[in-house]
């Protein structure tokens, strides 16, 4: 029988994020995805603990999307620590041994090695956490009323 809880539209990525953000609620974070900390960037998942820790995981469904990604560094200042999210088939090798690994799918994910954590300045860490509360909202509007713009006409 087919699984009827998943969107048909959704990429590797995506369902790499779902599996995270599934995980993450079990130690108590929540989590929106694809949320801009600046502009040039935007992180596929983006975690908030419940002492305010900030996390971002960005999800790789191959070696390619992997090799492309030339961004990553630049989401180091926006969080407190840093996570690659890949499949149990991804060669976890060419990740840096520097940065945290969660083995994911769909359904569910494993922190498989904790990223080192570099805690964000106070004045970093409000902003994000604002970031990340209108970014919910927003999300929020969209799903309750998904015919209004939050931008105007």
């Amino acid at each position: 029988m087919p699984d009827t809880t998943l969107p048909p539209t959704l990429r590797p990525g995506q369902l790499l994020a779902r599996g995270v953000c599934r995980h993450l609620l079990t130690h108590d974070f929540v989590s929106v995805e694809e949320l801009v900390p600046t502009s040039g960037l935007r992180v596929d998942v983006m975690a908030l603990g419940p002492k305010g820790e900030v996390w971002v995981i960005e999800c790789k469904s191959s070696r390619a999307d992997f090799q492309s990604d030339q961004k990553w560094q630049g989401y180091l200042e926006w969080c407190d620590r840093f996570f690659w999210a890949v499949d149990a088939d991804f060669p976890t090798e060419l990740l840096p041994d520097e940065t945290g690994l969660i083995l994911a799918d769909s359904y569910d994910a494993e922190i498989v090695r904790m990223a080192p954590e570099t805690k964000l300045a106070a004045a970093r860490r409000k902003v994000m956490v604002q970031k990340f509360a209108r970014h919910a909202a927003i999300r929020w509007h969209g799903a309750r009323d998904p015919g209004v713009s939050l931008y105007g006409p």
